[in-house]
């Protein structure tokens, strides 16, 4: 079996957002002080022995989150016709973040998003 590596990496970010749709309190505006979970998996180690340098993936979720911060997400692509749920800016964090990291030894694994300190989403694409 292959030699594999989890490398995780925390970030935040806080933003507001409203639910289109939604049947509830959360149709109104509010917000959130997200919590990112980025874990990326590694095959291969470089000369000194690494998957893939934490302050590498951090800086990459930090810009990321920093297009989100102090936002109200309605009003960015793709959340203009996407509705910002946990689900779907989880998946989107995921992707960008895939965008920049993906190579031959290494990929995006999976993207946590803490919505509340009791709940959160994991997405993966496997």
């Amino acid at each position: 079996m292959a030699a594999q590596y989890t490398l995780k990496v925390l970030t935040d970010f806080a933003s507001a957002h409203t639910l289109r749709d939604y049947p509830g309190a959360c149709a109104r505006m509010h917000g959130h002080n997200w919590k990112v979970e980025a874990e990326v998996i590694a095959t291969r180690l470089d000369d000194i022995g690494m998957g893939m340098d934490f302050r590498d993936i951090k800086q990459i979720a930090r810009e990321i989150a920093g297009r989100l911060d102090h936002r109200y997400l309605n009003e960015l692509e793709p959340f203009t016709e996407v509705n910002p749920t946990a689900e779907n800016i989880a998946a989107w964090f995921f992707r960008e973040m895939a965008a920049r990291i993906n190579g031959p030894h290494r990929r995006m694994h999976a993207l946590t998003l803490w919505e509340t300190e009791r709940a959160c989403v994991r997405y993966t694409e496997d």
